[in-house]
């Protein structure tokens, strides 16, 4: 089935140019617009997207409200990709701490556009550049490392998290780790469940923020 979206934006030309590029794929489809964050969540309830495409700033409602709304009102929420202008934008990493599900530049080849729409749909990897990755050490914290250490994660766990923050799918960290896919799955609610994650995405922002990886 074709992944529906709904693109979020309050400039009409970066909707227009998204939904160009989207549409030209046969396996996604823009199921509706909204020009900010307040118009979200009964396009949401209507429309039932797998994926929102949200500008993080905007001037209602902005992308990271916006996608808090989404995830405290719907039982079962859609993947939220945060679209930006700038890569090091600290409105982007607050967007994936409260929620979202990866990372897009306005200035993104078509390519790269369809990409991370179809991996945030499938849920099993992340896009998390080296930018966002060096703002989630910098605000590290004590209680993030005493989180950590009380996870007590397993040594295969503990590889598990390392691959899931270099971006790895399931698939590729099973190749990497000689192991099933089955078994990563099982290993990867392991990690979300100790961490008390909602996703990858959290996962790893806990694994950055505690020290127990570094952006290098």
């Amino acid at each position: 089935m074709a992944v529906s979206v709904l693109l979020v934006d309050d400039e009409p030309l970066v909707r227009a140019g998204l939904r160009a590029v989207l549409e030209a794929q046969h396996d996604i489809r823009v199921v509706g617009e909204a020009s900010d964050g307040a118009a979200v969540i009964p396009l949401v309830r209507q429309l039932a997207p797998d994926v929102i495409a949200m500008d993080v700033r905007m001037p209602l409602m902005d992308g990271i409200e916006a996608t808090r709304a989404v995830l405290r009102a719907v039982p079962r929420p859609p993947k939220i990709l945060v679209v930006t202008t700038f890569e090091n934008d600290e409105y982007v990493y607050e967007a994936l701490r409260a929620g979202a599900d990866g990372f897009l530049l306005k200035r993104a080849r078509p390519a790269e556009i369809v990409h991370a729409v179809r991996l945030v749909a499938e849920g099993e990897s992340l896009l998390f550049p080296a930018a966002v990755r060096q703002l989630a050490a910098e605000y590290g914290t004590s209680k993030a490392r005493a989180a950590m250490k009380r996870a007590a994660l397993t040594d295969r766990e503990s590889a598990v998290l390392r691959l899931m923050a270099r971006g790895l799918s399931n698939a590729e960290i099973a190749a990497e780790l000689v192991v099933g896919a089955e078994t990563v799955k099982t290993h990867v609610s392991a990690v979300l469940a100790k961490l008390g994650a909602r996703d990858r995405t959290q996962a790893v922002i806990a694994a950055y923020e505690s020290g127990f990886v570094s952006p290098g």
